[in-house]
C-alpha cells in the first residue's frame, strides 16, 4: 500500500524565510572590495491587494537582483510603496475608510505578501511615500529648486483618466486608455508645477544616448519634451487681420517651400479662427477625438497623421502667398509655439500629411537645373 504524501510548503517556506530574516541575508551593507548593482522595480500602488501582474513584474526584477548577487555582486534591492495619488485615495472613498488608514492597512497586507513570496529584498531599507520621513525630503528638494529659480507655475494640457480621476505619464497611456483601468484618456487642462527642466536639457539629452534597450519611440518622445532646438521664429499674419501667428523652425530655408500652416488641436487660436464658420462642427469633433489619444501615439511615425481645415488662411511673410490654416494630431501645444509651417517636400510628415490631403508641394532646394515640384 502506498502512502500519499504532500509536500508541506507553508512549513518549509516559513522556516527559510525565518531563517533569511534572522540572518538578514539580503540586508546589504558597503563592501568596496566587491562591485556595485542596484535593483529597482516600480514601487507598487498600496490601494489593494497584491495581484498577478505585481507577481509577474517582482519576480523578474528578484530574478535579476539573484542572478547579480550570483555573479559576486553587492545587490542593492530595495522595496517601498507608492503611496499618494488618486488611486489609493479613490479606494478609501469607495470602502469609506480614511485614506490614511486604508493605505497603512494596504501597505501591510502587501508587505506580508511580498515577503510570503521569498523575494530578495532588503526590508530594512523599506520607504512609503506617504511618511513625514520620505516626503520632507521631496518637499525640501522643491524649496531649493524654487529658490534657485527652476519652478514655475502655468496651465497646460495632460494625459486624464476619469475613472480613476489622475494624471498619467505619456507612458501609461496605452492605445488610448489608461493602463491601470482601461478608461479611454481624454487631455485635460490643468494648472501645475513645473520644473525647469531646459536647464539641463544637453545633460539629459546626452543621457538619453546611453539607455540602449528604451524603445525609439520613447526615447523620441523624451527628446521632444526636453525640447532643446535651434532655430528661428517667423510671423505669419491672418488673412484680412493684423494678427500674426508665430511659428517656430528649424529650417527658415526651406520657408519659400510652405504650402499650408498647421496647429495643435490644443492652440488658443484654433476656436477663434472656426468661430462661425462651417467649419466649425467638423473642428471640433476633430479635437474631441484628438484629446483620447495619447501624445505618443500623436508623434510616431508609424501611424497615419489626421487633420482638418480651419477654413482660414495665413500669408507668407516672404512671398505674399495665402497657406491654408489646418488643425493636426502631429503638432503639439508643447513643442515650439504649437504651430508649424508644413513644407511637404522637405518633411516627412509634411509629405505625408499633404499626400493624404491633396495640398500643394513645392521643392525649393535641389541641384541645379529644371524645378522638381511635382
Amino acid at each position: 500500500m502506498t502512502e500519499e504524501r504532500t509536500y508541506p510548503f507553508q512549513e518549509i517556506e516559513r522556516k527559510w524565510q525565518e531563517y533569511w530574516d534572522s540572518h538578514n541575508l539580503y540586508k546589504v551593507t558597503e563592501d568596496i572590495s566587491r562591485p556595485k548593482y542596484y535593483v529597482l522595480e516600480m514601487f507598487p500602488y498600496p490601494s489593494g491587494r497584491i495581484h498577478m501582474g505585481h507577481v509577474r513584474n517582482y519576480s523578474i526584477g528578484d530574478v535579476l537582483a539573484r542572478f547579480w548577487m550570483m555573479q559576486g555582486y553587492n545587490v542593492l534591492h530595495p522595496m517601498g510603496f507608492d503611496a499618494f495619488g488618486q488611486p489609493a485615495e479613490n479606494a478609501a472613498i469607495k470602502r469609506g475608510v480614511h485614506p490614511a488608514e486604508w493605505t497603512w492597512q494596504c501597505i501591510d497586507w502587501m508587505r506580508r505578501e511580498l515577503k510570503n513570496m521569498g523575494f530578495s529584498y532588503d526590508w530594512t531599507r523599506e520607504v512609503a511615500t506617504c511618511s513625514p520621513d520620505y516626503y520632507r525630503w521631496n518637499q525640501w528638494i522643491f524649496i531649493k529648486m524654487y529658490e534657485k529659480g527652476l519652478v514655475y507655475k502655468k496651465g497646460a494640457s495632460v494625459n486624464w483618466c476619469g475613472s480613476c480621476s489622475t494624471t498619467l505619464a505619456n507612458e501609461e497611456v496605452i492605445n488610448g486608455e489608461c493602463w491601470r483601468c482601461g478608461t479611454k484618456v481624454t487631455q485635460k487642462e490643468l494648472e501645475q508645477w513645473f520644473l525647469k527642466i531646459t536647464a539641463y536639457a544637453e545633460e539629459l539629452l546626452e543621457g538619453l544616448k546611453t539607455l540602449k534597450e528604451w524603445p525609439e519611440r520613447v526615447l523620441t518622445m523624451q527628446s521632444n519634451w526636453l525640447g532643446k532646438s535651434f532655430g528661428v521664429q517667423i510671423f505669419f499674419r491672418l488673412k484680412g487681420s493684423n494678427e500674426v501667428i508665430p511659428v517656430f523652425t528649424t529650417r527658415v530655408d526651406t520657408i519659400f517651400g510652405a504650402t499650408y500652416l498647421v496647429l495643435a488641436p490644443e492652440h488658443p487660436l484654433v476656436k477663434r479662427l472656426i468661430a462661425g464658420k462651417p467649419e466649425e462642427k467638423k473642428v471640433l469633433a476633430f479635437i474631441e477625438k484628438v484629446q483620447e489619444e495619447s501624445k505618443i501615439t500623436r508623434t510616431s511615425e508609424d501611424i497615419k497623421k489626421e487633420g482638418v481645415w480651419t477654413g482660414s488662411f495665413a500669408i507668407n511673410p516672404v512671398n505674399n502667398e495665402e497657406i491654408p490654416i489646418w488643425v493636426a494630431d502631429y503638432v503639439l501645444m508643447e513643442y515650439g509655439t504649437g504651430a508649424i509651417m508644413a513644407v511637404p517636400t522637405h518633411d516627412q510628415r509634411d509629405f505625408l500629411f499633404a499626400k493624404e490631403h491633396n495640398l500643394p508641394m513645392k521643392i525649393v532646394i535641389q541641384p541645379e537645373g529644371p524645378t522638381l515640384t511635382p
